[in-house]
């Protein structure tokens, strides 16, 4: 199977969020699995992870001509590949579009040509797989910065001799961000106006480029088989619940992987005694230390040591840690915070930390290696969450035998199998978690762990069962292998059905 994944971002090229991280570590998992796969994303020479020559990132010699709106924007490809590995990774150089300090926004405030940007960018994966000679069977574009892929597809590429069976899988990655624009916009993408409308690219007056995915994609996914069923409800689709339930027969929840090379206790150069599933208890003794010293706690073996990972904001769940905070520093524990966001929350947990040194630590900011020490380091990780799509840091935390607290919401509930006595009795209870979006709930929760904490057979069960289970990209990359094959043979299929018919 040959795959070219389309991403507004991918690690260690560029990164805002977790969707980097899935752009990269997708491709490396098919490419492990003897599939052709590639990425084309923007290049952004100002907010790259390594410098260019780290990168090795090379000129391919060809020069692109795209047509936006009623103008011809010039743009080079790049080539380099994903370090380590064959993938190759195709970068659009182009200046005016993607030389800034940002990736979508600058000072706080969304770029506002970040239509143009990003309709300049679908135009110009269509303009690169062609002269790159790609040929791939799944052009795979993500969220809404890709949303118009699937169409130029459908409208356009099924017309240009060797492409008529070419597939498009479209990914949802957060259904919040939809890229919607003014209705003029609509001439920036050179499709016929006949498209605009309720079905297809409008929204409510206006262009919307994740509905333009969706409407156009051959099979459309998400980062969760819950998040899927979410995203067909009026209140998590954001509007376009008649939309994906139009197209629930071709919308697949896949979870999202973790790049076991990078998150992996038993390998991880930067927690202070690496372990496995069978080594936990050790291990985990020897990075909780060396965690509470680094971070001026009482090293106490003893104490329920719970951490935080996490953007500082109300979606993470924030606001309940804030309602619960002060029953919470009446118990015998300790907490570790790491992040940034909203500056209130920043403030509270601050202030915490200020109020009680001797049982919270609150680091603003982001820190790698402090992030690893976090998760090998901490006895339970709270992720609390009012929506969550996906969700990493909860399997970060399984595969290093971190307890995680979590709302059941998204991949969050589809990762965490809360520790009732029938879960533990079966043997696949992992963590806690609830349903109610309210500090008591999550206070509660926390209490449940603090029991279980005491007994440490119990705890070790819990512990393990998380570490055993299969976390990495292998398992996803299978489950995007048959949403690919499914796709392929429809358009075979229909491909055949307009030869008949002509």
């Amino acid at each position: 199977m040959r795959v070219v994944i389309a991403c507004s971002e991918a690690v260690p090229f560029s990164k805002t969020g977790g969707l980097a991280d899935v752009a990269s570590a997708l491709p490396k998992a098919l490419s492990a699995a003897g599939h052709e796969a590639s990425i084309i994303v923007p290049y952004y020479p100002r907010v790259q992870a390594r410098d260019s020559e780290a990168l090795d990132i090379v000129p391919t010699g060809i020069t692109l001509r795209v047509p936006v709106g009623q103008k011809v924007v010039e743009a080079k490809i790049l080539q380099s590949k994903l370090p380590g590995t064959n993938v190759a990774v195709y970068l659009i150089d182009q200046a005016d579009y993607f030389h800034r300090s940002g990736i979508y926004v600058e000072n706080g405030q969304d770029y506002r040509d970040n239509c143009e940007r990003f309709v300049f960018f679908s135009r110009a994966v269509i303009e690169a797989i062609q002269h790159l000679q790609l040929r791939p069977h799944v052009i795979h574009a993500n969220d809404w910065q890709t949303g118009l892929i699937p169409a130029l597809v459908s409208i356009e590429m099924r017309h240009i001799a060797g492409y008529e069976q070419q597939a498009s899988i479209f990914t949802i990655h957060n259904m919040a961000f939809q890229g919607r624009f003014w209705h003029w916009d609509m001439n920036l993408t050179r499709l016929d106006w006949k498209y605009f409308n309720w079905r297809e690219m409008e929204f409510f007056g206006h262009l919307n480029l994740l509905k333009t995915g969706v409407a156009f994609a051959d099979m459309i996914t998400t980062v969760s088989p819950t998040y899927a069923r979410e995203i067909q409800t009026p209140e998590l689709s954001y509007g376009l619940h008649g939309t994906m339930t139009s197209r629930k027969d071709d919308l697949v929840g896949i979870l999202n992987g973790v790049d076991t090379e990078i998150w992996n206790p038993a390998t991880d150069s930067q927690i202070a005694s690496k372990y496995t599933a069978d080594t936990v208890v050790e291990g985990k003794a020897a990075c909780k230390a060396a965690l509470q010293k680094r971070l001026g706690l009482p090293v106490r073996p003893d104490v329920m040591l719970l951490g935080s990972v996490s953007r500082m904001t109300s979606q993470k769940g924030f606001s309940l840690i804030g309602q619960c905070s002060e029953l919470l520093l009446e118990q015998d524990v300790q907490l570790a915070f790491l992040g940034n966001g909203d500056p209130r929350f920043e403030a509270m947990l601050s202030q915490l930390a200020a109020e009680h040194p001797d049982k919270v630590s609150t680091t603003i900011g982001y820190d790698e290696a402090l992030s690893h020490q976090v998760e090998a380091g901490c006895d339970v990780f709270l992720m609390p969450s009012e929506f969550e799509p996906c969700g990493l840091n909860q399997m970060y935390s399984l595969i290093y035998g971190t307890v995680p607290i979590v709302r059941a919401v998204g991949g969050l509930a589809d990762s965490v199998i809360d520790a009732s006595d029938a879960n533990r009795a079966n043997g696949t209870a992992n963590g806690f978690s609830f349903h109610d979006f309210r500090g008591d709930a999550l206070f509660w929760n926390i209490c449940r762990a603090r029991s279980l904490f005491a007994d440490k057979a119990a705890w070790l069960r819990l512990q393990q069962s998380g570490m055993r289970r299969d976390w990495s990209w292998k398992r996803s990359a299978t489950e995007y292998l048959q949403v690919y094959e499914r796709a392929v043979a429809r358009r075979r299929r229909e491909s055949e059905c307009d030869g008949i018919e002509k």
